[in-house]
């Protein structure tokens, strides 16, 4: 069972994350750790789909440089997160279906250009 990822983002951006996670996928954000708190960032819960939630975990780099090519996969309500992440402005790209046979998949990117795929479950 896989508890939690960790993406980067810059300094400041934790409002422009919270606005996509929050605003757009509709993931509560979580309380962070007092000590973990102060380092910036933020973390949401990713609901579960047939299985155990998980945690995002957005962490402040002072050197951040987007992950144009890692990246987390999250299986989705398909239909439902690309309509949100369409009508929020954000690009999608459909994953070729000949990669991985029987799995509609998507990729976008979050406010700081981190890559993401979401997959139908």
């Amino acid at each position: 069972m896989l508890h939690h990822v960790q993406i980067a983002a810059p300094a400041g951006s934790e409002d422009l994350m919270r606005a996509f996670y929050t605003g757009v996928l509709g993931w509560p954000e979580l309380p962070k750790p007092p000590l973990l708190a102060a380092r910036g960032g933020c973390w949401f819960r990713v609901p579960g789909r047939g299985g155990p939630d998980a945690e995002l975990h957005i962490g402040i780099e002072s050197d951040f440089r987007p992950a144009r090519k890692a990246h987390p996969a999250i299986v989705v309500d398909i239909d439902e997160t690309v309509a949100a992440v369409r009508a929020a402005g954000y690009p999608v790209r459909w994953a070729d279906p000949a990669e991985i046979p029987g799995r509609r998949r998507f990729r976008t990117d979050n406010p700081v250009g981190n890559r993401l795929e979401f997959l139908a479950g």
